[in-house]
């Protein structure tokens, strides 16, 4: 039985719901996504009690997912800048932000190739006050359920193999 998109969809944000703050039809400045995912960590470290903070970090993570029939270069441009820019303006550093990673998660029936190519080359990463307010990492992940195949960029390994834990044929 083979599944569609949307229940391809519903699938992944099931398996993200245990640790990340789901959102459904996100507007952002200049476009929408079906749905993103939002994951918070906070670490402190005391010294006796929890009045006396030794050191704070954050750490964020932004997932838009997007979803379509067939994804060419162009459209996958489009989608990497629109989720860059609306991660890059939920970032906010400080001395306690360590890191954050934007995210897109991309299920097509089919890829083009260079759409395929555009994946795997596409970086994007930011300091922030030489690192010492954080940094950032762009991270994309795609599957073609057509020939379930699973592709990133070198930073999307992690969303990837979730993909892959979800979707991949058992007797691969």
């Amino acid at each position: 039985m083979d599944m569609t998109l949307e229940e391809r969809l519903e699938r992944l944000l099931k398996a993200y719901s245990h640790h990340y703050d789901i959102e459904r039809d996100v507007q952002v400045e200049g476009g929408s996504f079906p749905a993103t995912a939002f994951y918070y960590l906070r670490d402190e470290n005391y010294l006796i009690s929890r009045r006396h903070v030794l050191n704070v970090v954050e750490n964020h993570e932004y997932v838009y997912f997007y979803m379509t029939e067939h994804l060419t270069a162009a459209a996958l441009q489009r989608q990497i800048d629109l989720s860059r820019e609306a991660g890059l303006r939920n970032i906010v550093p400080s001395k306690i932000h360590m890191s954050s990673m934007v995210t897109l998660v991309v299920l097509a029936d089919e890829i083009d190739p260079d759409a395929k190519a555009l994946i795997k080359k596409t970086r994007f990463r930011k300091n922030y006050r030489l690192a010492l307010h954080g940094w950032m990492e762009y991270h994309i992940a795609a599957m073609e359920t057509s020939t379930h195949g699973f592709f990133s960029n070198p930073a999307g390994k992690e969303a990837r193999k979730l993909l892959e834990a979800n979707f991949a044929l058992k007797g691969k």
